[in-house]
């Protein structure tokens, strides 16, 4: 007879992999940093050694291949067109990062209906690939694909930075996405602060207003600050993990990145539409039980 360790090996090979931990990078208001974001944590996990793949989900505004200098030869466009499958749209960036690209300036793409999302989410299920981490890159706002992605994803990284309008929107987003797609944690990242005190303070003052009107849980995922080797990394269409890793910049997004690589897969979806989540029921359903021999 089989133990159980060889049942659950081989029905994760079936499956495909093990759990995919899925990040969905959010921020209410633009110009916060939050593809910047999104691509550094996903080139940052590629350079650690787990197989990642960053989805551009900003649709209709896609940026992700310009800031890593890509010019893929298809897009999402072509799989809601029915023209490709979606692993063949993929495409490799820097550590063997794998990319799904989106296309810019396609209205259509920007205002897909809730049962599109859907299946775009359905359709990662399928993927023949390895991938151990996927950080999806939503669109700015609160539009209800935004939504629909934080709902999708195990954990919603919101980016601010210290301007009232930003923290004013990125409230905006943990109450939307807590109210209508019942998301009760937050990973909060302060983007562009002095030092790390500024980073906890910005914190704080977006948790006090949180805590004083919403029934959600921010946790300090931690802090990027402002740093020139961002902004020379942009021109050479690099991330500044790659170009720069010894920069302040570069640094602290390898800390988030051994953070984030930390998450635990939840076994329970609770019914909701979730990026992978055949793989995650299979590798639940394989797990031993507790106390079994």
């Amino acid at each position: 007879m089989r133990s159980s360790e060889d049942q659950a090996a081989g029905l994760r090979r079936i499956v495909g992999a093990a759990p995919v931990k899925v990040m969905a990078v959010a921020s209410g208001k633009g110009g916060v940093g939050k593809t910047h974001v999104a691509v550094n944590l996903a080139v940052a996990l590629a350079e650690s050694g787990r197989a990642t793949m960053l989805l551009d989900a900003d649709l209709g505004l896609a940026n992700v291949d310009v800031l890593l200098g890509l010019r893929p030869a298809a897009s999402l466009e072509q799989v809601f067109d029915g023209e490709l499958p979606l692993e063949e749209v993929v495409v490799e960036g820097p550590s063997g990062l794998k990319i799904v690209p989106a296309s810019s300036g396609v209205s259509r793409l920007a205002g897909l209906s809730p049962r599109e999302i859907h299946g775009l989410v359905a359709a990662f299920s399928s993927l023949p690939l390895d991938v151990e981490a996927l950080v999806v890159d939503t669109a700015t706002g609160i539009g209800g694909a935004v939504l629909g992605f934080c709902g999708a994803a195990h954990e919603v990284v919101v980016v601010v930075c210290d301007e009232p309008a930003s923290i004013t929107d990125a409230y905006a987003v943990v109450k939307l996405a807590s109210r209508e797609r019942g998301v009760r944690r937050f990973q909060i990242l302060c983007n562009r602060v002095r030092n790390t005190s500024h980073g906890r303070a910005l914190f704080e003052k977006l948790r006090a207003v949180c805590d004083r009107f919403l029934d959600v849980s921010l946790v300090h995922f931690g802090s990027v600050p402002e740093d020139p080797a961002l902004h020379r990394a942009v021109r050479l269409q690099k991330a500044v993990v790659e170009s720069f890793p010894s920069s302040p910049s570069g640094r602290a997004f390898k800390e988030l990145a051994g953070r984030a690589d930390k998450w635990v897969v939840p076994e329970s979806c609770a019914g909701r539409p979730v990026f992978f989540l055949e793989r995650t029921l299979a590798a639940a359903r394989a797990a031993p039980a507790c106390g079994s021999a």
